[in-house]
């Protein structure tokens, strides 16, 4: 997992360094002169800008510079507070250097205008909020950003995904310690799925499916296939006041549950299944909320609560006191009547908050889509795209969630993990006209080409 640093925690590791800061920029600036080779693809006749600021960022930058000037490299160093109205253009070259301002930043910042050349950011984007990815107007846009010793929050959040470009991560000899706040890449669902073993049976990860209405079961539909595709071994799924004939014939085993007291039949009825999945297309009424309250407090295993079933922790004053892990899923809108506001420019702090008043892992979907434990521990997962705005796609994210818990990782990595294949696997899919029915099948042939049964077994 990638290590992720706050601006404040980053300044912390800088001053604890045992090496000067001198040394320090030497060895910032050489990273940054080997990454502008590299783009360039040599040196010798390029022309290279770096826009420089007072701080380290820009002696980060003049150092590059010298770098790049004994590779053969024409440099022309500006001063960044020359430019601050956006739209100057800076010499023509072929790759700008911006050195302008770090992950301290603060206010506005009219970047020059590059006219075309690549651009390089020195740890982050000049005009990019370090913590939240916020960006004013004239914040740089960055085809490669080269960030030391830690991802910044502000590079995988908002705005500061897209400013960011490439990001590439440089070990300047900083301890960073032990963090609380990691991305997840595919090297960790290889390492950390379990394999199915040679004695696996069909009760090893099994999944049970609360989701539905009478003529609604479309939902647990995608919530089960989303499930078997990520490796459960069977599913069992229940309809709250539907008759068995009305669901579809799957692979999924159909459980006959009332329209009231089903929460008892499903604790009943998935007692050998590993974990639950509550909530897609099951309805807000009142005898709904009571269920869900109910099989919460009394489920012996986790539950993933997806939905309409995250109406029992609307209320800060009456959390159900849950007997096993719960995994939220909310997208923004059911954050907002979770936590009370929409997820503010600091989503990291916000998801805490809820987990922690909660006690539940929460996932916040989106396209970095925020994971955090009880306990204040976060994963974060880059892999999101546009393509998966679209009717049922939570639901398959929500089976995924139930099948990695259902393998045993435990509830943060597990949904982390989850929504980072659910990301991934959408890029094999169509650019436009993908559709939730298409996840389950793609997450399969992600998880297969990925190798993780190799890897693993």
């Amino acid at each position: 997992m990638i290590p992720v640093l706050t601006p404040a925690e980053m300044k912390a590791v800088d001053e604890a360094a045992p090496d000067a800061t001198d040394v320090l920029i030497a060895r910032a600036g050489a990273a940054v002169a080997r990454a502008t080779l590299r783009r360039l693809g040599g040196g010798y006749g390029r022309r290279v800008v770096v826009v420089a600021g007072k701080g380290n960022n820009g002696a980060d930058g003049r150092v590059a510079g010298e770098h790049l000037r004994r590779a053969g490299v024409r440099v022309t160093v500006i001063e960044a507070a020359g430019h601050d109205a956006g739209g100057q253009a800076v010499p023509p070259c072929d790759l700008v250097i911006d050195a302008a301002y770090g992950t301290g930043f603060r206010g506005d910042y009219d970047a020059p205008d590059p006219g075309g050349a690549l651009v390089l950011a020195v740890d982050i984007p000049s005009g990019v909020d370090g913590l939240t990815g916020e960006a004013c107007p004239g914040a740089v846009s960055a085809d490669l950003t080269v960030t030391f010793a830690a991802l910044k929050p502000g590079l995988v959040l908002g705005a500061g995904r897209e400013h960011a470009g490439r990001v590439e991560v440089a070990d300047i000899g900083l301890p960073v310690g032990r963090c609380s706040m990691h991305v997840v890449d595919d090297a960790d669902v290889v390492a950390r799925l379990p394999h199915r073993p040679a004695d696996a049976h069909k009760w090893k990860a099994a999944v049970f499916v609360a989701a539905g209405s009478p003529g609604m079961t479309g939902a647990p539909q995608l919530v089960g296939r989303g499930a078997f595709r990520a490796g459960a071994s069977t599913v069992r799924v229940g309809v709250p006041g539907a008759v068995l004939e009305d669901l579809a014939a799957t692979e999924a085993v159909g459980i006959a549950l009332p329209e009231e007291g089903w929460a008892a039949t499903v604790v009943e009825a998935a007692r050998r299944c590993k974990a639950i999945v509550v909530g897609p297309g099951l309805g807000r009424s009142d005898i709904v909320l009571a269920e869900v309250r109910r099989l919460v407090t009394d489920s012996p295993i986790p539950i993933v609560v997806d939905a309409d079933a995250l109406g029992v922790f609307a209320d800060a004053d009456d959390v159900p006191l849950a007997r096993s892990p719960l995994v939220l899923t909310p997208h923004a809108g059911e954050f907002e009547r979770l936590w009370g506001s929409k997820p503010g420019p600091d989503r990291i702090g916000d998801v805490r908050g809820l987990a922690e008043r909660t006690g539940a892992t929460v996932l916040l979907k989106g396209p970095t889509t925020v994971v955090a434990s009880p306990d204040g521990e976060v994963l974060l997962s880059a892999s999101g795209s546009a393509r998966l705005a679209t009717a049922g796609s939570g639901d398959v994210l929500a089976g995924v969630v139930g099948a990695f818990l259902a393998q045993g990782p435990a509830p943060l990595q597990a949904a982390a993990l989850a929504a980072h294949v659910h990301g991934a696997a959408a890029g094999l899919g169509f650019e436009r006209g993908l559709v939730a029915g298409d996840l389950p099948e793609l997450i399969a042939r992600w998880l297969s080409d990925s190798g993780t049964e190799r890897s693993n077994g």
